[in-house]
C-alpha cells in the first residue's frame, strides 16, 4: 500500500472536504462516482427526531449528509454523516461506524486488493477484512450465500 495516500487527508472535518477526498480516490483508480447531498437536520438520515421544518441542529448550524457511489470492482457506496463517521458498504457487506478520516484509506485497501476473505469452520461462515495503514483492520461477517465473485476472488 502506498503509504502517502493513507494521510492524504489526515482530518476531514466536513462531509464536503469528504467529498472532495472521495473524488480523489475515484481519480485515482479511475472510477465513475455519484455523489447526492442531503442538507438540513430535516433531510438527514440520523436527525429524524428534528421538528417538521425544522432544517437546523440546535446550534443553529446545517447537518450535511452525502451518499457516494463508486463505479467499478468492488461495488462500493459509502454514506457520510455529519456525526464524523461513516457507513461503507463493500459488495453488500456493511460497515458502520467507520470514523470520516479512514474512509478513503479504507477505499484504497478494497481497490489495491489488500481487502480479503478469511472463512471459518466454526461458526460456519466468512468476514470481510479490510486492512488500514497503522495496523488497524475492520472486519465484517457475511454468510457464505453472500459471496459475490469479487469477494470470492479474495478468499484466503
Amino acid at each position: 500500500m502506498d503509504h502517502r495516500h493513507a494521510s492524504s487527508y489526515p482530518h476531514l472535518p466536513t462531509t464536503e472536504t469528504a467529498v472532495a477526498a472521495l473524488r480523489e480516490v475515484a481519480r485515482e483508480f479511475n472510477l465513475e462516482i455519484e455523489v447526492t447531498h442531503d442538507i438540513g437536520a430535516d433531510q438527514t438520515s440520523r436527525r429524524s427526531h428534528a421538528g417538521l421544518g425544522v432544517t437546523t441542529d440546535p446550534d443553529g448550524s446545517l447537518p450535511h449528509e452525502a451518499h457516494v457511489e463508486l463505479g467499478g470492482t468492488p461495488r462500493i457506496d459509502v454514506r457520510l454523516f455529519p456525526e464524523d463517521d461513516a457507513l461503507i458498504t463493500v459488495e453488500g457487506v456493511e460497515f458502520h461506524d467507520i470514523p470520516r478520516d479512514e474512509v478513503p484509506a479504507f477505499l484504497r485497501s478494497c481497490y489495491t486488493d489488500l481487502a480479503h476473505v478469511r472463512g471459518k469452520r466454526f461458526p460456519p461462515g466468512y468476514r470481510l477484512i479490510v486492512p488500514l495503514p497503522g495496523d488497524r483492520t475492520y472486519k465484517e461477517y457475511l454468510p457464505m450465500i453472500g459471496l459475490t465473485r469479487w469477494l470470492s476472488g479474495r478468499v484466503r
